[in-house]
């Protein structure tokens, strides 16, 4: 169990038979979000709506999810759970929630026909808390695994992990869900979960990856954080978040993968320290691959 930062809440849906689930992040009114997409097999819904060149800067929740594209279908639950709750973008005519989402693909890990859907993403609303959130093979990491660039039948579980990092008054949270083909690395660069040697060193393939496997990996996270500002500059963050994932995952960001990092900045507090962009950069990094080093140490 962990916290996350505060005016966030995270919720979870696992279904532990059949090895799949959906995690849900709910941020506090007034964010700046964007994101940065590092894998080359992203499925994801309203990704664009995050793009610097778009104007809207809110969102209303993220939904990070397995069942692969079946699995987008969880955000009508999550939007039509905020629409009842009078929460969305504001137009003349209704609230229409924004609920970018992304997704992981679990459909080998259990039952392939057993994928998050509305009722799915509507719990996950219905269970999210601002502490004690579950982590490891939980919500969207419940069906996900790790270490598959080595071979494919030596994977071990992946899962959904929280991380932080805090310098001068400033603190960066992030959450991951970890289906990599890589294998998970500790800060000395050994292999802490995959197909390593007994030593941790990291395995060549033993055989080429084939384009069968494009989509069916993905390392998701979201960065959190209380500073004031803007889209080009939170896009920026979430560069710095896919960093960690490079610095903890090897092979990272592959052919095979569908990286996508959020960030979120929520407004600071009265009296919050002065942001300074660049260490909010240093603390995304050690962050996000806090996150993904812990989806493989929790559960």
């Amino acid at each position: 169990m962990s916290d996350f930062l505060e005016g966030f809440k995270i919720g979870h849906y696992t279904d532990a038979t059949n090895r799949t689930g959906c995690t849900v992040v709910l941020p506090p009114e007034g964010n700046v979000a964007s994101c940065d997409v590092r894998g080359s097999s992203p499925s994801s819904r309203e990704l664009i709506l995050l793009d610097t060149a778009r104007r809207l800067t809110e969102v209303h929740a993220v939904l990070l999810t397995g069942g692969s594209a079946f699995g987008l279908a969880a955000a009508d639950g999550v939007v039509a759970w905020l629409a009842e709750r009078g929460i969305g973008y504001e137009t003349r005519i209704a609230r229409v929630p924004i609920v970018p989402a992304a997704v992981i693909f679990d459909l080998g890990a259990g039952n392939p026909d057993a994928r998050p859907g509305p009722p799915e993403g509507r719990a996950a609303c219905e269970a999210a808390t601002s502490s004690d959130i579950a982590t490891g093979p939980v919500g969207a990491g419940t069906g996900a695994t790790v270490g598959k660039w080595g071979d494919f039948e030596n994977a071990v579980a992946g899962g959904v992990g929280i991380g932080h990092a805090e310098a001068e008054g400033m603190t960066v949270a992030a959450i991951a869900v970890v289906n990599a083909v890589g294998d998970v690395i500790g800060a000395d660069g050994r292999s802490i979960a995959g197909s390593s040697f007994d030593d941790g060193r990291i395995r060549a393939p033993r055989r080429p990856a084939t384009d069968d496997a494009a989509p069916t990996n993905t390392v998701l996270t979201l960065l959190a954080t209380h500073a004031q500002l803007d889209k080009r500059e939170v896009n920026w963050l979430a560069g710095r978040g896919s960093d960690g994932v490079t610095n903890s995952v090897r092979p990272a960001h592959t052919r095979y993968d569908g990286d996508v990092c959020f960030a979120i900045a929520a407004p600071p507090s009265p009296g919050a320290a002065e942001t300074n962009l660049d260490v909010l950069g240093v603390l995304a990094t050690q962050a996000g691959a806090n996150a993904v080093r812990d989806s493989v140490r929790s559960g």
